[in-house]
């Protein structure tokens, strides 16, 4: 079975949890190929139809994989190939974009929502299922806080707060992380930008805390991925975050007060300093969103469409 993989590349970088959920399927005796959207906004999307067209003529495909909302949208301009869209979270949450995924939904012969809270957003609920991006727990796994310390020259007595992502993202709500933690002593804020994967498994074992403070999500990785390294995480609640930490010591739900946050990081780095890490490993084994099992229900919707 031969699947194309539509989906957008931003300065030449593919989303991550796309490559390992491509890479995570091979065993299902998979072929893929990818299509790239390379240019930015509804008018880029279009423009890219006569090449994906030309792909689709040249790869002849029997399924097609879209990423976000508008690569679905723009999969499901031609009709011969049958789409599934994997819709996850901006391309919900954003009004502006919200309107074009809601087309490519009805059009998209299935859909998956990386959590239940995107999905409850959406009033048409035809073929669809609930499937979180899986983690790949070979890539983030515990290790002694002072060795990742050590490779990361960091020093082993301060404390540290791994920011989730970008701070020109305002999604991501910078400023919130920023003025909490400024509060506090001996606190050094690091915001995950620029680091290559194996650098932010290390980061998320030296991490005392984890700080996500975003507006919106859907099923953030970065969450997930902390869990596997049992770092304590605060985050706002935002996509499906309250669903996966809610019941882990050492993590904490918090809200956009700043007040709260910083009552919330004081508590984690409480946690931390007893020299606990979380069991937030094994909640992500026991909800069965480590990258095998995912990849394993994904298929499962491709053999649905098998020639």
């Amino acid at each position: 079975m031969k699947v194309l993989i539509v989906c957008s590349k931003t300065n030449g970088k593919i989303a991550p949890f796309i490559t390992e959920q491509v890479e995570s399927l091979q065993p299902f005796n998979l072929s893929f190929d990818y299509f790239f959207i390379e240019n930015k906004g509804i008018k880029g999307y279009l423009q890219a139809f006569f090449a994906l067209k030309q792909t689709i003529k040249k790869g002849e495909p029997t399924l097609i994989h879209a990423h976000y909302g508008l690569s679905g949208l723009l999969a499901n301009l031609q009709r011969r190939i049958p789409v599934v869209t994997t819709y996850h979270g901006s391309d919900i949450n954003n009004p502006k974009v919200k309107c074009f995924s809601k087309i490519a939904i009805r059009l998209s012969q299935y859909n998956i929502f990386v959590s239940e809270q995107l999905a409850l957003k959406i009033r048409y609920r035809s073929c669809f299922l609930v499937i979180p991006c899986g983690v790949n727990l070979s890539l983030f796994y515990p290790v002694e806080k002072q060795l990742a310390r050590q490779a990361l020259g960091w020093d082993t007595r301060a404390k540290y707060i791994l920011f989730a992502g970008n701070p020109e993202d305002k999604v991501k709500n910078f400023t919130l992380a920023q003025q909490a933690t400024e509060t506090l002593e001996n606190v050094y804020l690091i915001p995950l930008v620029n680091y290559r994967r194996e650098e932010v498994n290390l980061l998320m074992n030296a991490a005392d805390v984890a700080l996500m403070t975003s507006i919106t999500e859907g099923s953030p990785q970065f969450i997930k991925e902390a869990m596997a390294c049992n770092c304590p995480i605060v985050s706002t609640d935002v996509g499906d975050v309250n669903n996966l930490i809610s019941t882990t010591d050492g993590c904490f739900i918090t809200s956009f007060d700043k007040e709260a946050v910083v009552h919330s990081i004081k508590a984690a780095l409480d946690f931390s300093s007893t020299g606990k890490r979380t069991d937030g490993r094994l909640k992500i084994q026991g909800q069965g969103i480590d990258l095998a099992t995912v990849a394993s229900r994904i298929n499962a919707i491709y053999q649905l469409f098998a020639q």
